[in-house]
């Protein structure tokens, strides 16, 4: 009878501590529904970017770290016995870890979205912002890696047998320091490019870039390599290092503006203040172009040929090289048109075999 009594009261502690549990998530989902509902109103009546980027990158990691908040309050009154009151600790405090250490990630989104909305990059006088955001994305990586490491850190060291082990690394870290360093020290030079790119800046985000002989754009930057997008839509990926130790070409390093050049290769007939006139009033009415530059030059005279330079400018690089394409087709047109006669052409002299040479008269 003793035996049933006790089985009875051992059933009765149990349902007790699962409806403590059960409570507690019920009463922390509700918790979590409140305020984000309250939330939800406030941004109706009043929207606001905070609200909205909170709901949206917050709403789910809140949904479990309310319930696992309450639980580790309530805990003590589940009358658990000792031994399974410890293993349940152990497990709430990893939860509740866990779910804030995903909360902190969430809200790393919320500040990157709101400087995102305060400075646009779609601007054309971007430079300030390119910079923002450039140490803005390797900073959030290294937040994001940094709460991650702890929470696991202090997830593993709640646990005494993964103390121990710290414990035992410790004595040997001097040994285990080089070796790590020797492993991975590709890894930490790149991290340290990193530092040094996100500080220092040669390149940004969006930056136009030739490297390698192909022109793009910088679309990503990672702890390790940098994404270029091609203007082909190709992308060209890279180790931090090679913009620490090699030339590259930064088209876009303190200004987006840009000289473009036209090379002409016409005869020497060619009247060179008709076309110079002519690539005055193309640029003149062609939207590109930004007002600062607009020279033809003859910058070379070949046995055939002459060479003509135009020299125009553009507010980027994109705008430079459409404003290029429309001069060159437009001028070719116009000489086509007006001198045909002074495109390129090879003179031949041709003598005939059988007609002695006549010295010219010495006048006196």
């Amino acid at each position: 009878m003793s035996d049933f009594f006790s089985d009875l009261e051992q059933l009765r502690l149990i349902m007790h501590a699962a409806g403590v549990v059960a409570g507690s998530l019920v009463a922390g989902w509700l918790l979590k529904w409140l305020a984000f509902w309250l939330l939800a109103a406030y941004n109706r009546r009043e929207p606001a970017l905070l609200a909205q980027s909170v709901l949206q990158h917050l709403s789910q990691p809140s949904a479990w770290f309310f319930p696992v908040l309450v639980l580790s309050f309530v805990l003590p009154l589940t009358r658990l016995e000792d031994r399974a009151l410890e293993v349940a600790r152990r497990l709430v405090e990893t939860a509740l870890l866990t779910t804030f250490a995903w909360g902190l990630v969430k809200t790393v989104d919320v500040v990157e979205d709101l400087v995102q909305h305060h400075y646009r990059l779609t601007d054309d006088d971007n430079l300030r912002v390119r910079k923002l955001f450039t140490q803005l994305q390797f900073v959030k990586k290294l937040a994001v890696t940094l709460i991650i490491f702890v929470a696991t850190a202090l997830v593993l060291m709640s646990f005494a047998t993964v103390r121990k082990i710290g414990t035992g690394l410790l004595t040997s870290a001097g040994i285990a320091s080089v070796i790590v360093g020797f492993a991975a020290q590709r890894s930490i030079s790149n991290l340290l490019a990193g530092f040094q790119i996100a500080f220092t800046q040669p390149i940004r985000l969006d930056d136009v870039l030739v490297v390698e002989g192909e022109w793009g754009r910088v679309e990503e930057i990672t702890f390790t390599y940098v994404v270029l997008r091609i203007w082909d839509e190709r992308r060209l990926v890279l180790p931090l290092n090679y913009f620490i130790e090699k030339p590259f070409q930064n088209w876009t390093r303190t200004t987006s503006q840009l000289l473009g050049t036209v090379f002409l290769y016409t005869d020497y007939t060619i009247p060179v203040e008709a076309v110079r006139i002519e690539l005055q009033r193309l640029v003149e009415e062609n939207p590109l172009w930004d007002g600062r530059v607009c020279v033809l030059q003859v910058t070379d005279s070949k046995e055939r040929t002459l060479e003509l330079r135009c020299l125009v400018s553009a507010s980027n690089s994109s705008r430079a090289f459409d404003l290029r394409c429309a001069v060159r087709e437009q001028l070719v047109h116009f000489i086509q048109e007006h001198y045909p006669h002074s495109l390129p052409k090879s003179r031949t002299l041709v003598e005939a075999p059988d007609q002695p040479f006549t010295p010219a008269p010495i006048e006196e």
